[in-house]
């Protein structure tokens, strides 16, 4: 899916380091998020994947307490899996990560070539971007664990929306004589063309405005983010938690976008009800509870899409403004979640003010159709006093 990024400010001038300089260890992370259904109830899941060793992740970092999870996702790992890129056979880590809104995040751990030069690794990145063999293996994963959890997945139906991110992982970035070097040297020329998949010379503006979501906590590490991808350098491999952040708003977005989608299709549908329901002729119709199956059909799809799209909104909250919330906030900008959100509030004031109209409607008739019985009971009342004289 093709997504635009958000305007903002480029990062600050920087030593030019240049890529035939640097060697880089490290791998890529491909996430491929789906709606598999209404709500999964994680504790039951537990208990079926209870030999694969399951476990409810959360951010491990101290200024994680400022990100609340009521219900932390549950993290499964699902096995390894051979697999061809660019003409080399790579072992991939697959996983999932199951969250209690409905939404399965399978992820592949794909290796980049060890010590390899930065132009070496924006190949990597271009291979892993054009090709179809992890989303179909991924897509494989999917319908394999559905069916295993299946029971615990409420009205389970997997949904065509699907997210599609990928992190880039850098453990370790060193010179060409293998002398560390801090990632505050890599500038946006040399992060263009692998977070923006495009090689050209971009200009210091256009870098500026695709590349403006850049974050850093010690001199040691770095995020980048981007709508379809980010760049993470760590030398710890077990602090994970910015991609758990980034999962997370990714699995939030596709929510959003599954249910505007939902909405969308619902409205027409709707349209052509109301008219099926409207009689020919309007003799006699008030006595008739046309409109009360479309009635309670529009309560629930209100009911539904709220309560979920609250549950989704809630499911992470952020208590104060430290690393990994601005991070989150700072995603949720870049996907644009409040635009999806007010699409959604959009279209459920318009199915509200329908069901009102046809509510109203529906009530206008009863009142018509009883003001009649008391004319009718009337004018009986008036002939049965004429006969029995």
């Amino acid at each position: 899916m093709h997504r635009d990024a958000l305007p903002g400010q480029g990062s600050a001038a920087l030593p030019i380091m240049t890529a035939d300089a640097l060697r880089v260890d490290g791998d890529a992370v491909v996430y491929r998020l789906f709606d598999v259904g209404y709500e999964i109830s994680l504790d039951r899941v537990l208990e079926l994947l209870a030999t694969q060793a399951p476990e409810r992740v959360r951010p491990v970092r101290g200024e994680a307490q400022a990100l609340q999870i009521p219900n932390p996702p549950i993290t499964v790992i699902l096995g390894s899996e051979d697999v061809v890129l660019g003409g080399d056979r790579l072992t991939v880590e697959v996983s999932a990560r199951i969250f209690d809104f409905g939404v399965i995040s399978l992820r592949a751990r794909v290796p980049a070539p060890h010590s390899s030069s930065w132009h070496g690794f924006v190949d990597f990145g271009e291979q892993l971007d054009g090709a179809d063999v992890i989303p179909s293996l991924l897509d494989g994963h999917l319908r394999s664990l559905v069916d295993r959890i299946r029971t615990c997945i409420d009205r389970p139906a997997i949904a065509q929306q699907t997210e599609d991110y990928i992190v880039y992982r850098v453990a370790r970035l060193t010179d060409a004589q293998g002398v560390p070097v801090l990632p505050a040297m890599l500038h946006d020329t040399l992060v263009s063309p692998l977070l923006l998949n495009d090689r050209r010379a971009l200009s210091v503006e256009a870098m500026r405005e695709l590349l403006p979501h850049r974050f850093s906590y010690t001199a040691e590490d770095l995020a980048i983010l981007t709508w379809d991808n980010a760049l993470i350098v760590d030398p710890s491999q077990v602090d994970t938690d910015v991609q758990f952040i980034l999962e997370f708003a990714n699995a939030q977005l596709l929510e959003l976008r599954f249910y505007d989608a939902t909405l969308d299709a619902e409205l027409p549908r709707m349209y052509d009800r109301i008219e099926a329901a409207r009689p020919g002729s309007r003799k006699f119709a008030f006595f008739s509870r046309r409109f009360a199956p479309l009635l309670a059909e529009l309560q629930r799809t209100v009911a539904d899409s709220t309560e979920l799209v609250e549950r989704v909104e809630n499911a992470l909250k952020v208590t104060d403004d430290v690393y990994l919330a601005r991070i989150y906030a700072s995603a949720l900008e870049l996907f644009r979640g409040r635009t999806w959100r007010a699409g959604i509030d959009r279209k459920l004031a318009i199915i509200r003010e329908t069901y009102s109209m046809l509510n109203d409607e529906q009530q206008s008739a009863r009142s018509e159709a009883l003001e009649v019985a008391i004319v009718l009971l009337i004018v009986l009342e008036i002939l049965l006093a004429i006969f029995r004289h």
